[in-house]
């Protein structure tokens, strides 16, 4: 028994670190890119912390409340994604910007799998994040959970709604 749950605790793990491999190959961000300023990990059906990549650890404190919040906030489907930076939802700071899937095999809800990542710009009084602001609201734009992927295509609506608010896309 102990050896079949190292089995799956591996492959679990293997899951987030491939996440993490795609992640960065296909980012457009520096910060992602060469920094790696990201985070990838399995969360249970109810959002528990099942398995994570060997990325930022500091990103993995709040990230099962990000997902709790996401699975609470907007139903989803196979094919779905729930976009998030709001600190009041489990995210960190505004940069840090959190995709929430979950994952169906023939129909049924296995687990879901959550990235976050920095992000160069989300708008706000200057670039970057490490600016003089004295309110959320100066920081950028805040993200509550939204659907940003729905039955496997991009929302246009969100998505360009996010693209207007900040300088690099």
């Amino acid at each position: 028994m102990l050896l079949l749950l190292e089995v799956f605790r591996n492959r679990l793990i293997s899951v987030a670190e491939e996440m993490g491999i795609v992640l960065r190959r296909t980012a457009f961000s520096p910060n992602i890119k060469e920094r790696r300023d990201l985070s990838c990990a399995v969360f249970s059906r109810e959002g528990e912390l099942l398995a994570q990549a060997e990325h930022i650890p500091v990103h993995l404190g709040s990230m099962s409340l990000a997902v709790r919040e996401a699975i609470e906030k907007v139903p989803l489907e196979e094919g779905d994604a729930v976009l998030l930076n709001d600190p009041y939802s489990g995210g960190t700071h505004l940069p840090d910007v959190t995709l929430v899937s979950p994952v169906y095999f023939e129909g049924e809800l296995l687990f879901y799998v959550a990235s976050r990542a920095h992000h160069a710009d989300v708008g706000g009084a200057a670039p970057g994040s490490m600016s003089l602001s004295t309110s959320l609201f100066q920081e950028g734009i805040v993200i509550p959970p939204i659907k940003l992927i729905e039955r496997g295509r991009v929302r246009e609506d969100v998505l360009n709604l996010i693209l207007r608010n900040v300088r690099t896309p």
